[in-house]
């Protein structure tokens, strides 16, 4: 299970082995899909704050990472949330880049920029619930408790809006830091409501869950079915 996958060459790799039928499974993430090196060298510190791992790559690799999610080479799109704050600890880079903390914020948009990715004709509609939600649940040995709805399964339902329109911005996001990678970018669809195991934590986009809701759930052996 390779993660971060993030330029074409590795894309063609993983590709490599699968044809040979290799158990190889690859993941992205919305930072290799979304921004690029130009992010990294905006002026005046700014670009500290896409500072991650592996790198962001130039733009032309783009392609290749959506035609990888397209054609099943790659399966998953995770984020590695990682909120480091830009005031106090990004900053902590100024004059030695290697003291930035690595990683940038962005689960919570995850949902919101694949399904941008359907707008704009990435991947369709089914592909972004296989890449964001059932395959990763059979991947890591979550299915068929979670991943798809069904009796007997956990009720985590999300109901979106595909026609809602929205500004992200760190000014309006829930996380608890003081940028958004994406500050600024318009995009198309939102999450109205989220049940968790039938228990609404999110209605009318505003959160309703309470302290103590989170459960633990083990693992089992992956079930995905390549």
């Amino acid at each position: 299970y390779v993660v971060h996958v993030s330029a074409d060459e590795a894309v063609e790799e993983i590709a490599a082995a699968r044809h040979k039928g290799l158990p190889v499974f690859g993941e992205t993430c919305p930072q290799y899909l979304f921004l690029s090196t130009d992010n990294l060298a905006e002026p005046d510190f700014e670009g500290a704050k896409y500072v991650c791992s592996t790198p962001l790559r130039p733009k032309k690799h783009q392609e290749t990472l959506w035609r990888g999610l397209r054609n099943n080479e790659l399966q998953v799109v995770s984020t590695d949330h990682c909120p480091f704050c830009f005031s106090g600890q990004k900053e902590m880079g100024r004059g030695d880049f290697s003291k930035i903390p690595n990683g940038m914020p962005g689960v919570e948009h995850r949902m919101d920029l694949l399904h941008q990715a359907v707008v704009d004709g990435h991947i369709t509609r089914r592909r972004w619930i296989e890449i964001a939600c059932a395959s990763p649940a059979r991947m890591f040995g979550l299915y068929p408790k979670k991943g798809t709805i069904a009796p007997g399964t956990d009720a985590d339902i999300v109901i979106y809006d595909p026609h809602a329109e929205q500004t992200l911005s760190a000014e309006t996001h829930h996380m608890d830091v003081d940028y958004s990678a994406y500050e600024g970018k318009r995009i198309t669809g939102q999450v109205e409501t989220v049940l968790s195991r039938g228990e609404l934590v999110l209605e009318g986009r505003k959160f309703t869950g309470r302290a103590g809701h989170g459960m633990y759930t083990p693992r089992a052996t992956s079930q995905y079915l390549d």
